[in-house]
């Protein structure tokens, strides 16, 4: 077999998640919000940003995504993986690692608000409605 018949897979993307939280009436709550396409319940997250944090762009994720600002934790839940489907290229997985963000603000609108519908969740429901078993696993385990 030559080089040129060879075949590679792309390397594994890199993402970052926001796992936001607050204190309701009830106990813990997560906040998740819709993928654009598919309309799944996941948790902000995106690309690793240049000049920023980890930490800092999940944050940042959370702001765009979910309309929530807070105080967010320099160490990494946990990590996750997913087939990311894109429209007209072959799906490609990614690494997303997951940052706990405590959120102060919610606010009334935000950038992506008609691209996405947010909802505040008990532990047990957010873990149920997200599609990634490892996901679920470290939305179960968080204790703030």
């Amino acid at each position: 077999m030559t080089n040129s018949t060879i075949r590679t897979q792309p390397a594994e993307r890199r993402q970052v998640a926001a796992l936001p939280w607050r204190r309701g009436a009830d106990g813990l709550e997560i906040l998740l919000v819709t993928s654009r396409e598919t309309r799944r319940w996941v948790t902000p997250k995106g690309g690793r940003m240049v000049g920023l944090t980890d930490a800092a762009a999940a944050a940042q994720e959370a702001l765009e995504e979910a309309g929530v600002e807070g105080v967010v934790g320099d160490a990494p839940l946990g990590t996750f993986r997913y087939l990311k489907v894109l429209k007209r290229r072959a799906p490609r997985w990614c690494v997303v690692s997951v940052y706990a963000l405590e959120v102060r603000v919610e606010h009334p609108t935000w950038h992506e608000q008609a691209e996405r519908e947010r909802a505040w969740m008990s532990t047990e429901q957010a873990a149920a409605c997200v599609s990634e078993p490892d996901l679920a696993r470290i939305i179960r385990a968080y204790q703030p």
